[in-house]
């Protein structure tokens, strides 16, 4: 198994360990201190070693923040999280804050008049840095930057960094070289006014030095940093222990290696009078630090490799396609196999080994070997399927009961691509509630597969089809509708989404998922997700512009017990039905035949 549902959140501690953290607080010079949910590179996807607010607090959720001050404290989660903070902290200790409602920035405008409060500058990006400090100034407070996390000084059995083998990906895989990938790089910083530029994002690293690496769970990243050169002299920060003689190589005809350690010491150096670029929503407040301490100029621009990577090439588009057809197979055949078991008789870890099992069998039969899991899967039947990132553990777990609804949200990481799917299916009887509810949510994931859109249209712009119709019901949910998905990289990639902050564009090539959602509180949860491809602008018959349109990429069933046909339009009813005929005829010839013959009969024509 990829993915262990051993319970790894604990917050028995949590007094002890903030009593211990406010102890330090009186010899620092400060009244406070932030701990996110962060590393050096500002990702959602972190090592254990870096793990500081799971160990402090319990939360293990993949985005928050957490406010230690002398009489309180307080931990910052968004929508998702809203439900399952609240089962993971001691709430005698933290107050759960939202951090859409009441941003951080905000919080210490209106609550921390006057303090001083510290900060790890590795743990904070520059854009992040400056909101905070312009709050507490404004009360008279300041923000300030340590020299050493005091959160390390207390995590006695922290765990070592990791040292994750690194391989080159293909270039037949990858679609372009990274000699080609570097020579725009360094075009895009000329064309920046930069001399250098920093990639801190392990993404970027991967991508444009075509390797992958191992370090972090179900995400191919190798921590490092590169320093890219418009002259051609680049840099690459790596543990060498994770390079084996061919990935050397490969790294060793592209770039200089040099171990982390040596990373201040070289950025010092070429800084020296030079314009550094640094994306200010990326890049750690100390790499700017470093870099104007040394005499250079920091130009906030974007990570230059994020725009191109999320842009996908031929041979990408190719393997997504690839990797989501054996995909729809392994789904498609867990779906059946679910649909026989009698109710009760699962649990949701069970199905959740069984699913990776059958991907596992359907990468074999194709000869392109499941590499992990994109992500843990989420399997939440009744009540656990309305806790939005729901993470099932030995604890947890319950069998998926008559009557109830089941969500399963899950993705595989192929070497050729990315997957990442979510269906919801009935285990018994639905009620007509459920019904209504899911058609909804149908109705908002069709509105957007469907969308016809101009050149320069943002995710913000379109996000909105995808909730009008819940909308017109009094009804929603609190999280984005799509995010960007990577090539064999990241299943969340920027900085592509379609949500109320989506303010990237979307390009052509890129991929993106399609997730509305609605959630019972203590009841159950609904999600649909495929994966869309972003296709380049074309005419309307009669229109005066060409626009963008989405093909779709993930081939499954959409559970027609749970779909109202009367609630939908003509022309949804005709989308329906068209993909699941699509679906049919692509991953009949690749199931068994009693997995054949169950799509046959859920994927007919709906009736009415």
């Amino acid at each position: 198994m990829f993915q262990s549902f051993d319970e790894i959140t604990d917050f028995s501690r949590s007094a002890m360990r903030v009593a211990q953290l406010r102890a330090g607080f009186a010899e620092a010079g400060i009244d406070g201190f932030l701990v996110p949910r962060a590393d050096e590179h500002q990702g959602e996807y972190i090592a254990p070693s870096a793990a500081r607010l799971q160990w402090l607090t319990g939360f293990s959720g993949s985005a928050g923040m957490a406010l230690v001050l002398a009489d309180k404290a307080v931990i910052f989660v968004d929508g998702r999280y809203t439900l399952q903070v609240r089962s993971q902290v001691d709430l005698s200790v933290f107050t759960p804050e939202s951090s859409v409602e009441m941003p951080l920035a905000e919080w210490l405008r209106q609550n921390a008049s006057g303090l001083r409060i510290g900060f790890d500058p590795w743990l904070h990006t520059l854009g992040e840095v400056r909101a905070l400090r312009q709050a507490l100034e404004s009360t008279g407070g300041a923000l300030v930057a340590l020299k050493a996390n005091p959160v390390d000084r207390i995590w006695n059995e922290r765990p070592a960094p990791p040292k994750g083998a690194v391989s080159v990906q293909p270039e037949a895989l990858a679609g372009k070289s990274a000699a080609e990938k570097l020579a725009e790089l360094q075009a895009a910083i000329g064309e920046g006014g930069g001399d250098y530029a920093v990639l801190t994002d392990p993404s970027s690293v991967a991508w444009t030095f075509n390797i992958r690496g191992s370090d972090v769970s179900h995400t191919p990243l190798p921590l490092s940093f590169a320093l890219i050169g418009r002259d051609g002299r680049h840099s690459l920060f790596i543990d060498p222990d994770k390079l084996d003689s061919a990935a050397t190589a490969h790294l060793s005809a592209l770039c200089e290696l040099a171990a982390p350690e040596a990373f201040e010491r070289v950025l010092r150096s070429a800084a020296k009078g030079a314009r550094v670029l640094l994306d200010p929503s990326l890049g750690a407040d100390r790499i700017a630090a470093l870099v104007t301490e040394a005499g250079g100029t920091v130009v906030e621009k974007p990570d230059p490799a994020r725009v191109p990577r999320a842009r996908k090439n031929e041979a990408e588009i190719a393997g997504s396609r690839a990797a989501h057809r054996r995909d729809g197979a392994a789904i498609t055949s867990f779906l059946h196999w679910l649909d026989n078991q009698t109710p009760g008789s699962v649990t949701e870890i069970e199905a959740a080994e069984t699913l990776e099992a059958f991907r596992a069998q359907a990468a074999e039969k194709d000869g392109m070997p499941l590499r992990d899991v994109s992500f843990d899967t989420i399997a939440g039947s009744g009540p656990n399927g309305a806790i939005v990132h729901y993470r099932v553990n030995r604890e947890s777990n319950r069998p998926l009961g008559a009557g109830e609804l089941f969500l399963i949200d899950s993705g595989a990481q192929y070497q050729d691509g990315t997957t990442d799917i979510t269906r919801t299916v009935p285990i018994g009887t639905p009620s007509e509630e459920m019904r209504q509810r899911f058609t909804l949510v149908l109705k908002g994931m069709i509105a957007i597969a469907t969308a016809r859109f101009p050149k320069g249209t943002r995710g913000v712009d379109i996000d909105v089809l995808a909730r009008i119709a819940l909308w017109k019901a009094g009804l929603d949910y609190a999280h984005g509708t799509g995010h960007g998905v990577g090539a064999y990289l990241a299943v969340h990639e920027g900085p592509v989404s379609i949500s109320r902050r989506g303010m990237a564009v979307i390009e052509t090539g890129m991929i993106l998922s399609d997730e509305p959602g609605y959630y019972r509180e203590g009841a159950y949860g609904i999600r649909i997700e495929n994966l869309i491809l972003t296709q380049a602008p074309s005419p309307i018959e009669g229109g005066d512009l060409p626009m963008h349109a989405f093909e779709t990429l993930t081939f499954a069933p959409i559970d027609r017990r749970l779909i109202v046909p009367s609630m939908l339009e003509r022309s949804e009813r005709l989308w329906i039905d068209n993909y699941h005929a699509e679906v049919r005829a692509l991953l009949t010839p690749l199931l068994e035949s009693a997995a054949a013959e169950w799509l046959g009969a859920m994927t007919q024509p709906l009736e009415g």
